[in-house]
């Protein structure tokens, strides 16, 4: 009777340490899936994310922003011939080089509205080239080898009782569950990102109106400078996401497990903060209001 009493024993505890170690084992596979799928959608240009949206924030800025911008420019382009004029001591210091100079600024605007969204676009894939080159190097360096750490955390899982196992389960389960909680909150920060960017792009031909003229030129400077800050915000995701990486792939050789369980569930949330403030550090840097 003892006997069997044991044998029941032994197999409730093999049982649940092999319910721990896939907990464990799914925890680490969903911070690997993290780093691949976050690199994959910061990766993503505005056309490529999705084309549908894409081409309605085209036909909008092209059919709808940019008459507004065409007066905006012309209003500009008359404010600047005054200024040109009127600066030279009330017209008496006229030299015909201002002319030329003032043909020279109209062309320049002209064409830089003409071809707005083409280099608005352009700004956004150097964005992605950096963020894919970041991601390569992000991924071959932060991946969790998950059979290595499951071997290294065996001997552990065997050496407990029952009663430990289940607490260690339950709050691998916990950290487990706001470990997918936080994996849709960072769903939400690259969708708003995307979501800003469709915004910038539908008017960037009313900055872009502005550019040429001293006196309001710094709409379309801050304008740039906002659009190259949402570029690389995608990079600063993707170097908080691998210092993330490696904060857990060094918990993979760790022997305390109830300290590895509270480590990740930590390091989450960190993720997860961190993530809502890349958009003011990349502004910051980048000198955008």
């Amino acid at each position: 009777m003892e006997d069997i009493l044991d044998s029941i024993v032994d197999a409730i505890h093999d049982f649940l340490v092999d319910l721990c170690g896939g907990i464990f084992i799914g925890i680490f596979d969903d911070a690997n899936a993290a780093t691949g799928e976050i690199a994959a959608e910061v990766g993503l240009t505005p056309s490529g994310w999705n084309a549908s949206i894409f081409n309605m924030i085209q036909n909008l800025s092209n059919n709808v922003i940019i008459p507004i911008a065409g007066i905006i420019i012309t209003f500009v382009l008359c404010y600047e011939l005054i200024t040109t004029i009127t600066e030279k001591n009330n017209m008496h210091d006229v030299d015909t080089f201002i002319f030329f100079k003032y043909v020279f600024k109209a062309c320049v605007a002209v064409f830089l509205l003409s071809h707005t969204f083409e280099i608005t676009i352009a700004i956004f894939d150097v964005g992605q080239w950096v963020v894919n080159q970041a991601a390569t190097s992000i991924t071959n360096d932060t991946y969790v080898d998950v059979l290595s750490m499951y071997n290294n955390f065996r001997d552990t899982l065997d050496g407990m009782d029952c009663g430990e196992l289940i607490v260690l389960i339950m709050e691998a389960a916990v950290v487990s569950l706001a470990v997918k909680a936080i994996a849709i909150l960072v769903l939400v920060v690259l969708t708003n990102r995307m979501i800003e960017i469709y915004l910038y792009c539908s008017v960037a031909p009313i900055p872009f109106a502005t550019m040429t003229n001293r006196e309001w030129g710094n709409i379309g400077t801050n304008y740039i400078r906002s659009m190259v800050a949402l570029a690389f915000q995608g990079f600063f995701i993707m170097v908080i996401v691998g210092i993330y990486s490696v904060l857990v792939k060094d918990l993979s050789t760790a022997t305390d497990l109830h300290d590895v369980v509270m480590k990740i569930g930590a390091y989450s949330v960190i993720l997860c903060l961190s993530l809502f403030k890349t958009s003011s550090i990349s502004k910051s840097i980048f000198n955008a209001h």
